[in-house]
């Protein structure tokens, strides 16, 4: 059965890559740039996020956060100190990893998440600007674990490190969506929410499972043990639209990503995505991606390697 979380993390090609380490101690305050989606974990000691206009957040050890093109942050040992430039300070470290100053109580690892940008919107904006998560939750016992394996393999010289590191990353990146999910600050609307619940989460795996079938709202209703007026209502109110338009949708997405990668013409994937006509899913398409798939196929197509 399809996974609908992974299959999103696939269309918008996430990929987590460890990219920094900081070592440092003493009275410290970095700035850094807001740079996409990144995430930073404290190994080590503590210190304070002081995101940009908005309160100090201490960080213990085992504490991690997500940041979403939330702005500048400092990371500092003391809110009140003047931060330097992070770009100062690591411009000199030997592959991302730097020792700042005397001391070494606090070790921070840091990573950011990389999007295609054409799809970035369908997760950046089902995430929040922040969110932290703390070392005694739920999840702490493997976020722990991840937390140890990367601070192990950022540190140490074994073979298959670097591929280590990267999929370490990758997982403690779910971990924190999951954390997300199921902490009290998360949405009550939208597909994140929507995969998350028992019942509308049963039915969008088959659908994700086969974007390509003729689905009729009762199937998708059995699948979800429910009856279809109950099903049709529960879904909207999760996901924030109606299961075939979150099929629609869900299928233009696959379209858009063809059209870009690839050089199958229209009509084979409007085929492979369902439909029984080419200008039945150019209309479609149309409607809901706002160009035509030759337009976006010439606005989009990466130029070969």
């Amino acid at each position: 059965m399809a996974d609908p979380l992974s299959e999103v993390l696939s269309l918008v090609a996430a990929k987590s890559l460890l990219s920094a380490s900081l070592r440092t101690g003493g009275a410290w305050s970095i700035r850094f740039a807001s740079e996409g989606v990144k995430f930073n974990a404290v190994v080590e000691g503590a210190c304070f996020l002081v995101p940009q206009s908005q309160p100090p957040i201490r960080l213990e050890a085992g504490d991690c956060f997500l940041l979403t093109n939330c702005g500048s942050y400092v990371l500092c040992s003391d809110p009140d100190l003047a931060p330097v430039d992070a770009h100062a300070v690591f411009v000199s470290g030997a592959e991302g990893s730097v020792h700042h100053q005397e001391g070494g109580e606090v070790f921070v690892i840091g990573g950011r998440i990389t999007l295609d940008e054409a799809d970035a919107s369908l997760l950046l904006d089902a995430l929040p600007p922040i969110f932290h998560i703390r070392g005694e939750a739920r999840e702490a016992p493997v976020i722990r674990w991840l937390l140890t394996r990367l601070a192990e393999e950022w540190t140490g010289t074994r073979p298959g490190g670097t591929l280590a590191t990267e999929h370490l990353a990758q997982l403690l990146f779910v971990e924190v969506i999951r954390a997300w999910l199921r902490s009290a600050d998360s949405p009550s609307v939208g597909w994140l929410h929507a995969i998350n619940d028992r019942r509308v989460g049963a039915a969008l795996r088959r659908l994700h499972a086969e974007p390509s079938r003729r689905w009729q709202l009762q199937e998708l209703a059995e699948a979800a043990s429910m009856s279809r007026s109950n099903f049709a209502l529960r879904f909207k109110q999760l996901a924030g639209l109606s299961p075939l338009d979150y099929l629609l949708r869900w299928r233009m997405r696959l379209g858009a990503r063809a059209l870009r990668l690839g050089a199958e013409p229209i009509s084979v994937i409007a085929f492979s995505l369902g439909y029984q006509s080419e200008s039945a899913f150019c209309n479609a398409f149309k409607r809901v991606m706002g160009a035509a798939p030759q337009h976006y196929r010439r606005r989009h197509q990466r130029e070969p390697a």
